[in-house]
């Protein structure tokens, strides 16, 4: 990945988790990582992070039912994907890497 790529991707990603918005950027850290995500949104972005196609509108309504604001669903939502994209890129990263680890040594 080109410099460049990887500069936008990061700042992408601190603006999601970070950046000014409606709920707390330690929630949004959260469900970015998802691992200790706020129990009214624990099930919708376990979802998201592991099976986005089966996200429902009734898994929208139940996280609105626990008190979550749309913005706040959809922020969370939106930085869980984030997460979850960056860590399949990350290890699909990786494992170009070490199947091109041997070729690279060898050429050396």
């Amino acid at each position: 990945m080109s410099d460049a790529a990887h500069r936008l991707r990061k700042a992408a990603i601190e603006r999601a988790a970070q950046g000014a918005a409606t709920t707390p950027a330690p929630d949004r850290r959260a469900a970015f990582d998802n691992r200790d995500v706020p129990a009214a949104a624990a099930a919708l972005i376990d979802k998201v992070a592991r099976n986005a196609w089966k996200v429902t509108d009734e898994d929208v309504a139940a996280a609105k039912a626990a008190g979550l604001s749309e913005d706040a669903i959809f922020e969370l939502a939106v930085t869980a994907a984030m997460g979850q994209a960056t860590r399949q890129l990350d290890s699909a990263l990786a494992a170009v890497d070490a199947a091109f680890a041997p070729a690279a040594k060898e050429s050396a």
